[in-house]
C-alpha cells in the first residue's frame, strides 16, 4: 500500500536526566518513529515538574527540524485517575482535579490528545460508575481546552468499565461538550475484553464506526497478547509473540479504514531484569518491513517476561 500513512511510534520516557521533552523526542527518533506517547510525570502518583522546565520552545525547534509533528505526539493520563469511583468522594474529587491540571498541562505544552483510562466501579454496579465517569468528565471538560481526551479501550480487569463499544458510547453520548471526546483503541485489551480481530476486523471497524465514528477515533495502542480471547487479563506482549500474532496486528495497523491514525507500542521491555532494553525500535523496523523477524527468540534465550 504505497500510499498509506504509517504513523508509528511508542511510549517514551520523559524526566529531568533526559532534558525532558527534548529526550523523549530523541529517543523517538532514534527509534525511527515518527509519532511518540509519553506521561508528564509519574504514572502512580501527582507529582508534577512545572512544564516551565520542559523544554518547549527547544522541543518544538527540533520537530521543525526532523518533520515531526506535535499532532503525533500524545499524553497518557497517570493510571491513579479514576473517575468511575463512587465508593470514596474523595478519590473522585482527587481525579477531577488532577485531570483538569493535566489537560491545562497538555495545553501549555500544545499537544492534542490525553489517552485515559475510563475508570473502575469498585464494586458498583456497571451503571452507577457509568454515570460517575459522565459526571467526572462534565466537571473538568471545558469549552475553551484544545486538548481532547481519547477514552482507552480495556480488558475488563476487576470492575474496569469501556470494556465494549456500547459503553463507550453511552458515556460519549451524555458528555456536553462532545467534540472534547474521542477514543483509543488497545489491541490487546479489545482482544482480552473479546473483540476477535483475527476474523472479525472487518466487523469491529464496521461496528465501531456504526456506534461511535471512526472519526473519534484519535488514535491505537498496539500491543500483542500474552492471554487468550476474553481472559479480561490485561497483560501487554511484544509484537508476534502473543495471541494475537504479527499477521493480525500487521492487518490491524495497515487496515485502509485506519490510514492517517496514531499508532503508539507499549510492549514489554525485553531481556533479564537489569539488562533489559525497550523493543521499540525492532518492533517499528518489522511493522515497516512487514515482515516477523523473531528478533527476541522464541525459546527464552532473550525473551524474558520482564513486565509493561
Amino acid at each position: 500500500m504505497k500510499d498509506y500513512n504509517l504513523i508509528i511510534g511508542s511510549h517514551v520516557s520523559m524526566n529531568k536526566q533526559q532534558d525532558y521533552l527534548l529526550g523523549a523526542l530523541t529517543e523517538s527518533l532514534n527509534n525511527d518513529a515518527n509519532a511518540m506517547m509519553i506521561y508528564t510525570g509519574p504514572p502512580q502518583n501527582t507529582i508534577r515538574v512545572s512544564t516551565e522546565h520542559f523544554f518547549i520552545s527547544e522541543f518544538y525547534q527540533k520537530l521543525a527540524e526532523e518533520n515531526f509533528s506535535i499532532d503525533n505526539v500524545i499524553i497518557h493520563a497517570p493510571y491513579i485517575i479514576n473517575l468511575a469511583n463512587t465508593t470514596n468522594p474523595s478519590t473522585f474529587e482527587i481525579a477531577v482535579e488532577f485531570l483538569k491540571k493535566e489537560i491545562i498541562r497538555a495545553d501549555e505544552i500544545g499537544i492534542k490528545t490525553i489517552v485515559l483510562h475510563p475508570g473502575s466501579a469498585i464494586g458498583a454496579p456497571e451503571q452507577v460508575g457509568l454515570d460517575q465517569i459522565i459526571k467526572g468528565l462534565n466537571l473538568v471538560l471545558t469549552a475553551d481546552q484544545k486538548v481532547k481526551i481519547a477514552l482507552e479501550t480495556m480488558a475488563g480487569k476487576g470492575t474496569e468499565l469501556g470494556t465494549n463499544f456500547a459503553q463507550l458510547k453511552y458515556i460519549i453520548d451524555n458528555v456536553k461538550l462532545k467534540d472534547k471526546i474521542g477514543v483509543c483503541w488497545d489491541t490487546c485489551h479489545m482482544h482480552d475484553a473479546g473483540y476477535q480481530f483475527e476474523t472479525n476486523l472487518e466487523a469491529i471497524i464496521e461496528e465501531f464506526d456504526q456506534l461511535i465514528g471512526l472519526d473519534r477515533l484519535l488514535c491505537l495502542h498496539i500491543n500483542d497478547s500474552k492471554n487468550p480471547l476474553s481472559a479480561h487479563k490485561d497483560r501487554h506482549e511484544n509484537i508476534g509473540y502473543g495471541y494475537l500474532g504479527f499477521e493480525t496486528i500487521l492487518k490491524i495497523i495497515y487496515h485502509p479504514k485506519l490510514n492517517g491514525m496514531i499508532k503508539i507500542l507499549e510492549t514489554p521491555y525485553v531481556g533479564a531484569k537489569g539488562h533489559a532494553f525497550a523493543p521499540y525500535k525492532t518492533e517499528i523496523a518489522m511493522i515497516k518491513l512487514k515482515e516477523f523477524t523473531d528478533p527476541f527468540h522464541v525459546n527464552g534465550k532473550i525473551k524474558i517476561d520482564v513486565g509493561e
